[in-house]
């Protein structure tokens, strides 16, 4: 049974000289926030915190250094959830993490108990028209919270990739030292292949009914992984050495894979419309949480960062009705010209944000 209890959620977060603000506290009510201000005001940083706080991740950023407040030695970003006191530290020395008190060893223990976070924003109409790896990005950070072994065989992956290429670069590399590498991108690359391969399968049928729940549409929506090798992974390494040699970049790999999006039988990017590649784009988003929900038996924490106001009133009202009833909400918008009494937002605590400060407006 998914885990609905009230209160399983992000009851307050704090913030010291995350970003733009040196101080915030916030106490957060089950069903979450409605963060109102103008561009550039701090609106999606407190977004990115929770993501921090939930999955030490950042959708604007990977180095944890960007987000100190500017002039500043370290942030801090703390929090009640689920149940803990949860806290990420990053200074001079590196990030310390803390669950009730006490440290944690690494990410892996940190995330083990800890929960799930679904990021929308006006960027994700860059997964039906942007690049190979907008979609890839979107595989890991979702494989990332619903396979155990995903988010260190990837980190596993990354570094031997780059080790690759810099040998690949250096005349004087042996082949022995090369094949080291392609033992370690063989053993992490086919985890991450087989794990994007399962998502996939189980993704594909999710994004068909959100779409059709969110667009009212009769295109059939398909999905299809398409690995960046022939065969298995090893034989294509090998095959494609001496021409990675040349090159000095490793051509086959999970680092090449991709996401095929078909609307009607035919590519997305290059026959859907803005409206329909947007509505395939929240799809995708809405069957990443549900697949979560479905799988790790908890509810995401939904992250809606500005994007009611690009989506008409029919999508706009679509999508927060396919919305977990009992999900937490945190939403952003520069304005409340799009909200109106039928839509569940309208219920929601009201906080103003304006230059890395906030007041409750109530609502």
């Amino acid at each position: 049974m998914v885990d609905c209890i009230v209160g399983r959620v992000l009851g307050s977060l704090r913030l010291v000289d995350f970003r733009c603000f040196e101080t915030l506290s916030l106490e957060v009510p089950p069903e979450g926030l409605l963060l109102v201000g103008g561009n550039a005001q701090g609106k999606t940083s407190i977004l990115e915190a929770v993501c921090l706080l939930v999955r030490l991740h950042s959708p604007r950023s990977r180095r944890m250094a960007t987000m100190v407040r500017h002039g500043c030695g370290g942030f801090g970003v703390a929090g009640e959830a689920w149940g803990d006191e949860r806290q990420v530290r990053h200074g001079g020395r590196g990030s310390r993490l803390l669950v009730g008190g006490e440290a944690r060893k690494g990410p892996g223990d940190y995330l083990a108990d800890g929960g799930l976070v679904v990021w929308m924003g006006n960027e994700d109409l860059e997964l039906v028209r942007g690049s190979g790896g907008v979609r890839r990005h979107f595989l890991d950070f979702l494989g990332s919270q619903l396979l155990p072994e995903y988010r260190g065989a990837l980190s596993r992956y990354r570094r031997a990739l780059k080790a690759r290429n810099l040998l690949l670069r250096d005349r004087r590399a042996s082949g022995a030292e090369i094949d080291a590498y392609d033992e370690l991108l063989v053993r992490h690359g086919s985890l991450l292949q087989a794990g994007r391969e399962q998502m996939v399968n189980e993704l594909a049928p999710r994004v068909a009914v959100a779409h059709c729940r969110i667009g009212g549409a009769e295109e059939v929506v398909t999905m299809s992984y398409r690995p960046a090798c022939e065969g298995r992974l090893a034989e294509s390494l090998a095959a494609a050495r001496d021409r990675d040699r040349r090159s000095g970049q490793t051509s086959v790999g999970p680092h090449r894979d991709e996401l095929r999006l078909e609307l009607g039988g035919m590519p997305a990017v290059d026959f859907a419309s803005e409206g329909q590649q947007r509505t395939l784009a929240l799809a995708m988003k809405l069957a990443q949480g549900r697949l979560l929900e479905e799988r790790r038996e908890r509810l995401p924490v939904y992250l809606l960062d500005d994007i009611f106001g690009e989506l008409e009133p029919a999508r706009r009202n679509a999508l927060m009705a396919n919305l977990p009833e009992r999900a937490q909400r945190w939403i952003t918008t520069t304005h409340l010209d799009w909200l109106d009494d039928a839509n569940p937002a309208s219920a929601m605590r009201r906080v103003g944000v304006v230059k890395g400060t906030v007041r409750t407006e109530g609502g």
